[in-house]
C-alpha cells in the first residue's frame, strides 16, 4: 500500500511539474504564474476539483512519441468563487507552448459541456501559441469542436476569457466570440497569426501573380 500511494504521490509531482521544473522556475523568476497556480489564486480556497489530470496526447509525429506530459498543457475542472460553481480552464505555456491539440481540445470541449449542463459560468485562461502544428488536421478539428460549443454556449451561460500571454491562431479566435476579455497590460497580446506566417503567405502570393 505505501508503494502505490507513493507512485500516486510521485505521478501527481510529475504532472504538476508541467513542461519541466526548469520551465517552471524561468517563468516564477519572471514573475508570471503557472497554470496550477493561476486556478489555485482564483479559485475559493480547497474548491477546486480537476478533471482529467493525467491525459496525454497520442501523437507520435515529429518527435512527440519522445514528448508526453501529464495533463497535454491544460488544467481543467470546476470549483466555487465567491461561492458560486464555475468551469474553467487553463493554458500552461511550458507544455509545447501551451499549443492546442487533440487531447488538450477534449479536455476543454469536456469542461465546455459540463459548464452548460450546469447552467454554469466558464473561464478560460489562454496562454497559446494557436494549434499545435505536430498533431495537424487533429489540431484544427479540436478548435472548430470549441468554436461550435462557444457559438450554441452564447446567451446560455456566460464565457469569460483571460489572455495571460502572447496568443495566436485559435487561441484568439475563440476568446472573440466569449461574452468578456481580460487582458494583462504589458503582457496580454493577441495575433490572428504571427509575422512570419504572414510574410510567408504573401511570399507565396507574390508569386502566383
Amino acid at each position: 500500500m505505501k508503494n502505490i500511494v507513493k507512485n500516486l504521490l510521485s505521478l501527481r509531482d510529475e504532472k504538476n511539474a508541467a513542461g519541466g521544473l526548469d520551465k517552471l522556475e524561468k517563468r516564477k523568476k519572471s514573475g508570471k504564474m503557472t497554470a496550477l497556480e493561476r486556478v489555485q489564486y482564483l479559485f475559493d480556497p480547497g474548491t477546486f476539483v480537476e478533471l482529467q489530470g493525467y491525459m496525454m496526447h497520442r501523437s507520435s509525429n515529429f518527435g512527440l512519441d519522445k514528448k508526453y506530459y501529464y495533463g497535454d498543457g491544460v488544467i481543467t475542472g470546476y470549483g466555487k468563487i465567491n461561492d458560486r460553481t464555475v468551469y474553467i480552464y487553463s493554458q500552461d505555456f511550458t507544455v509545447l507552448g501551451g499549443s492546442l491539440g487533440e487531447m488538450h481540445a477534449k479536455k476543454i470541449v469536456n469542461v465546455q459541456d459540463l459548464a452548460v449542463k450546469a447552467g454554469a459560468p466558464i473561464i478560460g485562461i489562454n496562454d497559446s501559441g494557436g494549434a499545435r502544428i505536430q498533431e495537424g488536421i487533429n489540431s484544427l478539428a479540436g478548435y472548430g469542436d470549441i468554436f461550435y460549443r462557444n457559438t450554441i454556449s452564447s446567451g446560455v451561460i456566460p464565457q469569460i476569457s483571460v489572455i495571460m500571454g502572447p496568443c495566436a491562431g485559435g487561441a484568439v479566435y475563440s476568446p472573440g466570440i466569449t461574452d468578456f476579455i481580460f487582458m494583462v497590460n504589458g503582457e496580454s497580446h493577441m495575433f490572428v497569426t504571427g509575422p512570419e506566417v504572414i510574410k510567408a503567405v504573401n511570399k507565396i502570393g507574390r508569386a502566383h501573380v
